[in-house]
């Protein structure tokens, strides 16, 4: 290609003053490797800097409209600034010259890549390309993607031309900022490597999406998607989050976003690039599916309208979730003031007192766990009135966490509750500090049973009160629906079969095996057969029950088909002290936590150990559901890991 056919980037028109204009081939180079660069203007020298962490690190003469840099192997993995300077003549800049400077069109941004992906740190950290370069010249007829309604506004941009930095308010700095000074190495990638990033993606552990990232092409969301579940996690401390779909053509320099299903021919080819808001027909694939979070319930300050930022605050909903681990918060306390905007992400929720819950209605999965909230519907004074939602979520094998908000970084250096809440994410999700993957869903209670049954979490306290709740990792309450008196265990049956219809079962502790309706009111139990003596843990599987004793650590087993015959000792128990049943397997947890399993076989095949730990501290009671384990015991939170690893 040659420069004059590049000039069309930003080339200056015949006659026209020599302002210094500038922009590059690519929006990322791997260390060791190069970096054409195109201008305009006259004589110059280039000026880059590591834009992270203030360095300069390269000044050298420019005279030539072409220029490559050659990026040394020891610069580190980054995001950097070029910016070309005319020479001092002593003479003053031009009307033209003040335009350029004002567009920031002598500067190039740009990320330099590790050579190496992944070895000097689990975390990469994506910068929004795309979203810069949407931004650059709006207004401009031709020039810019904005502003929607006007007539003259650019479907197509490109990245080889001049601007594309990030914008005046800069909401990306205060995150990039802060990590080293916190003592973190992360590697740094552009958004549009993301584009069929999945060899990129599988050197990492932690994906960082970071400020206003507000346009993704379909192969970004397939190759993050997948990234997360195969076990990768994903940090969104942003909003907006994948707003608008892009494309990306002409080598991927070029990006294309109608806005508009009508005027974009691939609305009669391949409805699934149509490049409209994700959650838009004919696209219709909600980015809250992969983000957890939406605009579309969100909140937006714009213009004068943007101070509102700095009053407002989120309020603690589960402050007892890692994610606020020594952060001191309590339940229903503010923080995080300044942090909310310019543009807030949230989900559709319903409440039980002042605990909500995402209601999933809205594309969000239901895995969701609110972790704080802020009312924001007097923001519609100032653009659009909404929310903003903190929480976490599995995606696959793979945990998501979202912010929630653009300006999350603003406050980092000085707020060291928001810096507590980073360095948590950080630390669990790149590994530094994995814990035993079981999650806290409660605060402590007297549950001491646990049984999932119809959907119904079922829970029996030591006071023999029935209890349920939904099965979440959302800090719900329980509620009393009945009694319970003297039950150790419960159950449920995975399939009916004989005298086992799919009921909720019980063990109570003077050997009774009982049975009722599972659903959440009053309701009878009735007298099915007897226990062995001493019974702490029941389980329903194969057309039978399995129940342990752990005074002489025993498993037994009823056959449902037969259940007035005695029960049959299999053997040792391995330690076992809960049980359950979970895609056709039982589970075990042992008095010093480990966790068990084993097939629902009738005869003496021991427990295996697990790869996985059981929860810390051990439980009494243990259910599962949909490939999650929720295990309990008196005076201890409900807790569950989802996906076990046998």
């Amino acid at each position: 290609m040659t420069h004059n056919t590049r000039a069309t980037g930003g080339g200056t028109e015949p006659g026209a003053p020599a302002v210094i204009r500038a922009w590059a081939e690519r929006t990322s180079a791997v260390q060791g490797g190069t970096l054409a660069f195109h201008r305009t203007g006259g004589p110059a020298r280039v000026v880059v800097t590591d834009a992270v962490g203030g360095e300069v690190r390269l000044t050298a003469p420019v005279t030539g409209q072409d220029w490559t840099l050659r990026i040394p192997g020891d610069w580190p993995s980054s995001l950097y600034r070029a910016t070309f300077e005319p020479l001092p003549d002593g003479g003053p800049l031009d009307e033209a010259e003040h335009e350029a400077d004002h567009e920031a069109e002598h500067e190039v941004w740009f990320v330099v890549r590790a050579a190496r992906p992944g070895t000097g740190s689990p975390i990469l950290v994506s910068v929004p390309f795309a979203t810069w370069r949407a931004y650059t010249h709006s207004g401009r007829p031709g020039r810019g993607l904005y502003y929607t309604e006007q007539p003259g506004r650019a479907a197509r941009v490109s990245f080889a031309s001049p601007g594309g930095g990030p914008p005046p308010e800069r909401w990306e700095e205060g995150l990039l900022r802060w990590l080293p000074r916190a003592g973190y190495r992360v590697d740094f990638c552009s958004g549009l490597d993301l584009h069929e990033g999945d060899e990129l993606l599988s050197h990492y552990r932690l994906l960082v999406v970071n400020g206003h990232d507000e346009y993704w092409t379909m192969e970004m969301r397939d190759s993050v998607e997948a990234f997360a579940r195969r076990g990768g996690n994903l940090a969104f401390f942003a909003a907006n989050t994948a707003w608008w779909q892009m494309r990306l053509e002409d080598g991927l320099s070029t990006m294309v976003c109608h806005r508009d299903a009508v005027t974009d021919p691939m609305t009669a080819t391949d409805p699934r690039r149509v490049t409209v808001e994700w959650s838009s027909s004919p696209v219709d694939r909600p980015e809250n599916s992969m983000t957890g979070l939406s605009f579309r319930r969100g909140a937006g300050a714009w213009g004068e309208g943007m101070k509102v930022m700095l009053k407002d605050a989120y309020t603690a909903r589960f402050a007892g979730h890692w994610v606020f681990e020594g952060t001191g918060l309590s339940q229903g306390e503010s923080f995080a003031r300044g942090a909310l905007g310019y543009e807030t992400d949230a989900c559709d929720l319903e409440w039980t007192g002042d605990v909500p819950r995402a209601t999933g209605t809205d594309g969000t999965p239901s895995s969701f766990v609110v972790l704080a909230t802020a009312d924001l519907r007097h923001w519609r004074d100032y653009g659009q009135g909404g929310a903003a939602t903190m929480g976490t979520f599995r995606l696959g094998a793979g945990t998501v966490f979202n912010a929630g908000t653009i300006n999350w970084g603003s406050v980092l250096a000085d707020d060291p509750v928001v810096d507590r809440i980073t360095r948590n994410v950080l630390d669990r999700l790149a590994g530094a500090v994995p814990g035993d993957a079981w999650e806290v869903a409660s605060a402590a209670d007297g549950v001491r049973a646990l049984a999932v049954c119809e959907g119904i979490l079922f829970g029996a306290d030591a006071q023999g009160a029935l209890l349920c709740r939904e099965p979440s990792g959302q800090n719900l309450p329980w509620r009393r629906i009945g009694d319970a008196p003297g039950v150790r265990a419960l159950a449920s049956s995975r399939e009916a079969s004989g005298a086992f219809p799919l009921e909720l079962y019980a063990a109570t502790d003077d050997g009774r095996l009982l049975r009722r309706d599972p659903v959440p009111g009053p309701a009878e139990w009735h007298r099915v057969t007897t226990v062995p003596a001493g019974t702490a843990a029941l389980a329903l599987c194969d057309a039978g029950a399995f129940a342990i004793t752990p005074h002489d650590d025993t498993l037994h087993h009823l056959s449902a088909l037969d259940v007035d015959a005695p029960w049959q000792a299999l053997g040792p128990a391995g330690g076992a002290v809960a049980l359950t049943t979970m895609n056709s397997r039982l589970w075990a947890v042992t008095a010093q936590g480990a966790l068990l399993t084993r097939l629902p076989s009738a005869d003496a095949t021991p427990f295996a150990p697990c790869a996985a730990p059981g929860p810390s501290g051990g439980c009494e009671g243990l259910a599962a559901r949909a490939g999650t384990l929720y295990a309990t015991r008196a005076g201890g939170p409900l807790r569950l890991r989802r996906q076990p690893v046998v």
